[in-house]
């Protein structure tokens, strides 16, 4: 039998997700975000960590226009590494990304072993950010580099109108704030810790994606899996949207560095 979790990211959800934010992309902004999110970053003959690689559109772009040397993507799902496979063997790329399954828990890699740690809207499916902050900081070099978005909660108990939309999303998440967030990095040890806001751009781009789900991506969103899932994926983008305008939703870039002492 096997140990793996629940495949929440299914093929319909895989095609649905890259019909909106392009191939191999499960989050938005697509690389003009990863290029926001790698500001200033040289990654040229680094060794990188993709935590929730997703279908792996990221990891081609940190070996192709970022130079990094080497990628290991990993991922607790099979079929988004499955995917993600496929498009670096398109690109002829398999020998500079390794796309890894991985079971959830501590990261099993050496002290050390990282030039740079990415991840990109996956920590939200990771209750423990202390833990986490915590072995992002043991596999990186010194001087090493945490660079990553996610998606943060402001700061008290959550609205009706944000269960209604965790509801409707019906994805496992571990949601926190940018308190908890920082307070995580410090006591792992960061410095150089920077979290920048990134509710106002998804604000707009969110509006303009639904606008293009009920219009001229309607007939692809059916094609995939019929009107009642195309519909219901509607409504989850508008239920998000309400709780991007409450201010309670709010993606986040983060930015941390281990010191060299």
């Amino acid at each position: 039998m096997s140990n793996e979790p629940e495949q929440e990211y299914d093929d319909a959800l895989i095609a649905l997700l890259e019909t909106i934010w392009g191939e191999g992309f499960l989050s938005p902004g697509g690389p003009e975000e990863v290029d926001l999110v790698l500001r200033g970053c040289d990654l040229r003959d680094k060794r990188v960590l993709d935590i929730g690689c997703g279908c792996g559109g990221i990891d081609l772009l940190l070996v192709e226009k970022y130079g990094a040397s080497e990628v290991i993507a990993i991922d607790i799902e099979s079929r988004v590494i499955e995917r993600a496979r496929e498009l670096a063997s398109a690109r002829g790329l398999g020998d500079r990304i390794a796309f890894q399954r991985i079971e959830p828990g501590p990261l099993a890699f050496d002290d050390a072993s990282f030039d740079v740690v990415f991840s990109k809207d996956a920590i939200i499916h990771i209750p423990d950010k202390v833990a986490l902050a915590g072995d992002v900081f043991r596999i990186l070099q010194p001087g090493g580099l945490f660079a990553a978005s996610d998606w943060l909660r402001g700061p008290g108990e959550p609205s009706e109108e944000m269960n209604t939309y965790l509801e409707l999303e019906g994805l496992d998440f571990g949601m926190a704030d940018a308190k908890t967030y920082r307070s995580a990095l410090e006591q792992a040890g960061f410095v150089d810790i920077a979290l920048t806001d990134r509710n106002a751009w998804y604000r707009g781009v969110a509006k303009e994606e639904v606008a293009r789900m009920s219009g001229p991506l309607y007939d692809r969103l059916v094609e995939i899996q019929g009107s009642e899932f195309a519909d219901h994926e509607i409504h989850v983008w508008e239920a998000m949207i309400a709780v991007l305008e409450k201010g309670e939703l709010r993606p986040t870039h983060l930015r941390a560095r281990k010191p060299v002492d």
